[in-house]
């Protein structure tokens, strides 16, 4: 790998990682990136997952103050974000990937309108003195699917946690943010490991990514921390969209 390639993923793992940390889809930078140097798919994916997987981390870290007290919920919903990344992971290298693409801009959809009437559905759920057996399993369901999604594809993940979590737990967006850099992490966590059982992960490519993500994930909390709750909520709408837009474009 020659030196102007590094540079252009160290770049985009910024870009990547900063994205991750506000609200998420940051693979729809360094995916297409790996794709116009050459790399087949399949490992451009399972590189790309591998390379982000620091800049979680290094996310995480910038967000302690925010998970305070947020922990012992992480935590638990971990588990199952875990087990749907090793489900996605395994899922990646048995189907074909048009299969479970053609229904992942209807998910960001579906993510986006969540996201829009979050205040709503948020102060609805709150009304309620507890929340049931019922929801907490669909909450809990809801949080494994999404790991299955961030263990096959990912981009866009974060949409899709954020607006499930702003439906779960009354907290300000930044520490829901918090929660949701968690839950992402542990997806891609599981993927990778599955990745590196298998093979075929591209590591001097992962290590440019995962050096400017870890940048990234620093300068993505800064940037987060400072957004209002309307604008929060803006961008990732807009980030919804705009995934949308480039996946279906690509398919």
């Amino acid at each position: 790998m020659g030196i102007f390639q590094a540079s252009v993923l160290v770049l985009a793992g910024i870009a990547a990682g900063t994205m991750n940390t506000v609200v998420g889809a940051g693979s729809l930078v360094t995916f297409p990136v790996m794709l116009a140097f050459g790399y087949a798919p399949l490992e451009a994916n399972m590189t790309n997952n591998v390379g982000v997987l620091p800049g979680g981390m290094s996310g995480i870290y910038a967000l302690r103050g925010e998970l305070k007290n947020q922990w012992p919920r992480a935590l638990r919903l971990s588990i199952f974000s875990l087990a749907g990344g090793t489900a996605g992971a395994l899922l990646l290298l048995t189907l074909p990937v048009a299969a479970f693409k053609s229904i992942v801009p209807v998910l960001i959809g579906l993510a986006v309108i969540l996201v829009i009437i979050q205040p709503w559905l948020r102060e609805r759920v709150t009304r309620r003195t507890r929340i049931s057996k019922g929801h907490a399993f669909l909450g809990d369901s809801a949080i494994f699917m999404t790991g299955i999604y961030g263990g096959y594809f990912g981009a866009a993940q974060g949409v899709l946690l954020m607006s499930i979590l702003g439906a779960m737990f009354d907290e300000t967006i930044q520490k829901i943010n918090s929660i949701k850099m968690v839950l992402g992490m542990s997806a891609n966590l599981a993927a990778t490991a599955v990745f590196i059982v298998r093979g075929g992960v591209v590591w001097e490519a992962a290590g440019a990514i995962a050096f400017g993500s870890i940048i990234g994930g620093q300068l993505g909390a800064h940037i987060g921390r400072r957004l209002p709750a309307n604008v929060y909520r803006a961008v990732i709408v807009a980030v919804g969209v705009i995934a949308i837009i480039k996946i279906v474009s690509t398919q």
